[in-house]
């Protein structure tokens, strides 16, 4: 009798035990996805603020050349375009001497073309870069993280909780996979091209760029950070970060709205896109 009394405490035990067990990992999964952060925000964009933010103890991003002041526009003064600090010591010398072709033209007069002004995508991190008068939206699901900039509605795909492909096929925003951490999305980007710009100032990389990013929202939802890590071994001497800043929250309601963009040859810029001297029929 005793034995079964015993036998039948522990099997109670057990239950309990289990039962508390599913109690606890039900409740450890929920404060898991109640502690999902929210960069959607009911619909916000989000403003992209000024240029990299140099972190401390990194190597700067470019930056702009003492020299030959960055004008931006609405400020009543003749804008300009970006001429970059060849001084900044991270460069390799061929991309130094890549850039200083750029910054020698648009002081000749000419224009400082990025992918973006006819319409291509902007790779990472330039894609950080977007935003100053157009917002960036998100939109979050269990599996992937859609970032969305207004300009032409580009879309950069995060594939969460997923690892890298052995052998990504290069590509314009490459590929990304991403996690949730606290309160921070972490986009880790490898895969890309080298067709684009790391930044504003024209600075090129090749197809071993990657960048990690953490993004994050701040000043109780008015902000939104993202600290990106840069990392090419053929362009930097040395891996370096910086930040991002972003204005909106929930004071930047905006309507997400239909934008036409094409690579085109006709308006305002030559493009170099080929054109048949004869019509196909």
């Amino acid at each position: 009798m005793r034995s079964m009394t015993s036998r039948a405490g522990l099997l109670a035990s057990g239950i309990g035990a289990a039962l508390m067990g599913v109690a606890l990992t039900e409740e450890a999964s929920a404060q898991q996805k109640a502690a999902v952060p929210d960069f959607y925000m009911n619909g916000v964009g989000w403003y992209g603020q000024g240029d990299f933010i140099a972190v401390p103890g990194s190597p700067p991003p470019v930056s702009s050349n003492p020299a030959y002041p960055y004008v931006p526009n609405n400020t009543g003064a003749q804008p300009t375009y970006r001429i970059s600090d060849l001084t900044n010591p991270n460069l390799k010398p061929w991309v130094k001497a890549e850039m200083k072709k750029g910054n020698d033209d648009v002081l000749a007069g000419k224009i400082g073309f990025t992918p973006r002004s006819s319409c291509m995508p902007a790779g990472v991190p330039a894609f950080m870069n977007y935003g100053g008068f157009q917002p960036l939206f998100f939109l979050q699901t269990p599996t992937e993280v859609w970032l969305v900039h207004t300009g032409n509605q580009e879309v950069r795909r995060v594939y969460l909780n997923v690892p890298h492909s052995p052998n990504p096929t290069p590509s314009w925003y490459g590929e990304s996979v991403g996690h949730y951490e606290g309160d921070q999305l972490v986009i880790d980007t490898i895969g890309l091209n080298d067709k684009t710009f790391i930044d504003y100032f024209r600075t090129p990389h090749t197809t071993k760029l990657h960048v990690v990013e953490r993004w994050r929202v701040v000043d109780g939802g008015k902000a939104l950070e993202v600290n990106i890590r840069v990392d090419d071994p053929d362009t930097f001497n040395e891996p370096w970060s910086a930040i991002r800043r972003y204005r909106g929250g929930r004071i930047a309601m905006y309507a997400q709205q239909e934008e036409i963009c094409a690579e085109n040859n006709e308006h305002l810029f030559d493009y170099h896109i080929p054109v048949a001297d004869k019509p196909d029929f």
